[in-house]
């Protein structure tokens, strides 16, 4: 691909200028190919319609990479004033003051954000309303509650078996609960393990859930998981992390590339996938994930979410 000029690319109503195309951000070697900007430009094309869903209405954190993933990196939370103004903003409230996160409502700020080398996208757990597709107002505007929790499989190291028996064992758990789930592998290390909410919970309740059903699971299993914090209180356990689930924290979103060699990516998988033994967490990159969610692996998911109390319950009655 030529390193010309500007390539201008068709994005819904709208037409946005990719800069610098050819310029590559992952750079290849003898195991992994090289992907320049263009190549993730069309990568996120042809993905939007299955990746845009989970975006909509959700403030944003961005990996971005401006000169590859071998260079430095900045974690970018509010919005710099150069942006378009059609791109959506929310101004969400934190301790002394507000930050005014980018929204990914459409392709064309999906693109957008690509041009800007934003590589991987990290979504909030909840939503924001958003009056005429913008929000601008002083002091910040409360997001909805949370409509999903994430429970993070993270092993200490790079054995997938781990993860693949701790997202059998937490799948088990949450069907005893009767809390549907869904998998999607992290492009990193681990899996995370998504159950769907109706919303009516604060994060301080769905973390403290989710908080419990972890410490059960490493109750039963203390040899193989935990939920201590720290590193070094861990061994060669794997982590369950919940921490995710907080205000302001962020999940990396589905079909989100990570910066890493080959460019792998976020991807959602089945349940019945699980026992694939080529499976693993950067098991597709932008070269093929687009064939996997073509699949519809969460088809199985209902479209409302489940409201924590029942849940709760059964998970007192588990624990005596």
């Amino acid at each position: 691909m030529s390193d010309d000029g500007p390539r201008t690319v068709r994005a819904g109503r709208r037409r946005v200028e990719i800069h610098r195309p050819g310029k590559v951000l992952f750079p290849g070697d003898g195991d992994t190919g090289e992907y320049t900007k263009g190549d993730l430009v069309d990568y996120h094309r042809a993905v939007a319609p299955f990746m845009l869903p989970h975006l909509r209405g959700r403030p944003l954190m961005l990996d971005r990479r401006p000169d590859g993933i071998d260079g430095p990196a900045f974690m970018q939370k509010n919005t710099p004033d150069g942006y378009p103004d059609w791109i959506a903003r929310a101004e969400v409230a934190k301790e002394g003051g507000t930050v005014t996160h980018t929204v990914c409502n459409d392709i064309a700020t999906l693109l957008h954000l690509v041009d800007q080398a934003g590589i991987t996208l990290h979504r909030w757990l909840s939503r924001i309303d958003l009056p005429r597709s913008r929000l601008r107002s002083g002091g910040g505007t409360p997001a909805r509650r949370p409509d999903r929790l994430v429970f993070d499989l993270d092993p200490s190291g790079d054995d997938f078996e781990t993860v693949r028996e701790a997202a059998r064992l937490l799948g088990e758990l949450l069907d005893e609960l009767e809390l549907p789930s869904a998998l999607m592998t992290t492009g990193s290390r681990g899996l995370h393990v998504i159950v769907p909410l109706t919303g009516d919970h604060d994060f301080d309740d769905v973390r403290a859930f989710a908080r419990e059903v972890a410490d059960t699971l490493a109750a039963a299993h203390p040899d193989r998981l935990t939920t201590a914090a720290r590193k070094k209180d861990r061994g060669d356990r794997l982590y369950l992390d919940v921490q995710r689930n907080a205000y302001a924290q962020t999940a990396v979103a589905p079909c989100t590339v990570r910066a890493l060699p080959g460019a792998p990516v976020a991807t959602p998988v089945s349940w019945d996938q699980l026992d694939d033994p080529d499976l693993h967490a950067r098991r597709w990159t932008v070269a093929d994930a687009v064939e996997q969610v073509r699949t519809d692996p969460w088809s199985d998911l209902p479209r409302r979410g489940r409201a924590l109390g029942p849940a709760r319950r059964r998970l007192a009655a588990l624990r005596g």
